[in-house]
């Protein structure tokens, strides 16, 4: 057989990862051709192509980012730049043109809907989820997510030393759009006194006032820790900055504000997010060989397993609002709004 393999969307640790494991079980168990398709669908589109070969994946495991190159064409997008060009008939030629029996899709949210619209049109795909935010639907984890955590919660760890020596609030904005799994997850883990969430309301006057009261007992500074998809009332602000500013002016506390951006995506994967990328990599193979197309592999407990990419493309995974690590935390004493 002869399978492309593509990675569409923003980066993420183990993606390199993943690739080494579809082409190692590809090749290495089932004589199997790989190309290389560069910057997702736009090189499906202009035939950006190489062979994958044994020693293409040399030193993957470790590296972060991806070695095809990524993009966040959208094919199936309506309205298209160029309406001259028919997209989603151009992907269908080339997918027969390179004489692919299986297209591999590497990618968030917006890469399992394109994969889905393939899967429609009757080709032969797969969905591999990625993404450091935690928010692909049908599945229980995403390789990425374990590494923006520990990013995030050494960040946190560096912060409670200097707000303690400055007696400040620190307010430090994660990444996560709609879904706070990261703030939640790396919160917890850093020691994070109020914990903000995209999915659940805040008052900041519940905030200050568990601030202010965690002083009252001798706590000389707060850490917060911020998803940067919280509702704000300024446009012009990012999450971080706003929060910090309100809980300045309304305890009289120094505050001060750091965004950790694009540290959480960037760099090499952690030791779980390259076994996992491995796995989920060649399982995607045995789907393959098997022909249940139109699926995305998934996580479900301490299984690899897959589902229709029609009933998980397009759907947000958010946090629940009796998530166990909120309740624990609520317990503890930690402000969630």
């Amino acid at each position: 057989m002869r399978i492309g393999i593509l990675t569409s969307g923003g980066d993420c640790p183990g993606i390199n990862a993943t690739i080494r494991g579809v082409c190692k079980t590809a090749i290495h168990s089932y004589g199997m051709e790989v190309i290389g398709i560069h910057s997702g669908f736009k090189g499906l589109l202009d035939l950006d192509y190489e062979e994958l070969n044994k020693r293409s994946l040399t030193g993957l495991l470790t590296m972060g980012g991806t070695i095809l190159g990524t993009s966040r064409e959208k094919p199936y997008k309506k309205k298209q730049i160029d309406s001259s060009i028919n997209k989603p008939a151009l992907l269908a030629e080339n997918v027969r043109k390179l004489g692919l029996d299986a297209v591999v899709c590497i990618g968030g949210n917006g890469t399992q809907k394109t994969a889905n619209h393939m899967a429609k049109a009757g080709l032969p795909v797969i969905g591999i989820p990625k993404t450091i935010d935690n928010d692909i639907y049908g599945t229980d984890i995403c390789f990425g997510f374990q590494t923006a955590v520990s990013i995030a919660t050494e960040a946190i760890d560096r912060l409670h030393s200097t707000a303690s020596a400055h007696q400040r609030v620190m307010v430090i904005e994660v990444m996560g759009h709609k879904a706070g799994w990261i703030a939640l997850y790396s919160g917890m883990a850093g020691g994070g006194d109020v914990i903000l969430l995209p999915e659940r309301a805040y008052s900041m006057k519940n905030i200050c006032n568990s601030i202010t009261t965690r002083m009252k007992r001798g706590k000389n500074y707060a850490i917060v820790v911020v998803a940067e998809g919280l509702p704000i009332d300024d446009s012009d602000k990012r999450a971080g900055e706003y929060i910090a500013r309100q809980i300045e002016r309304m305890t009289g506390v120094e505050t001060r504000e750091t965004v950790l951006g694009y540290t959480q995506r960037g760099g090499s994967p952690c030791s779980s997010d390259r076994i996992l990328a491995t796995r989920m990599g060649s399982h995607a193979v045995e789907l393959i060989v098997r022909k249940e197309f139109g699926r995305m592999v998934a996580v479900s407990g301490k299984e690899i397993t897959s589902v229709p990419l029609n009933e998980v493309a397009g759907i947000t995974r958010l946090l629940p609002q009796n998530h166990e690590l909120i309740l624990q935390g609520e317990k503890m004493g930690i402000c969630f709004g």
